[in-house]
């Protein structure tokens, strides 16, 4: 499912890393899927990052009920 988002929406870039010249337009070239760069790269990390922790509890149950749905090997 998620190499299937990719795939269909691209590579988003973030980060200080992200701002490297020409590296959208490499990956781009390498990869044959679209890349773009966060509107805010530099700060779009540590906002996520924030709205996660905020969330914190939803996340954890759903990371909790996602390993109870795994098959037992």
């Amino acid at each position: 499912e998620l190499a299937s988002d990719i795939m269909d929406r691209g590579i988003m870039l973030a980060g200080g890393g992200s701002l490297l010249q020409g590296l959208d337009e490499r990956l781009r070239e390498e990869t044959q899927m679209p890349s773009h760069l966060a509107e805010s790269p530099l700060t779009c990390v540590a906002v996520g990052s924030g709205r996660s922790l905020e969330e914190f509890e939803v996340i954890h149950r759903s990371n909790k009920n996602s390993r109870n749905r795994r098959r037992p090997r």
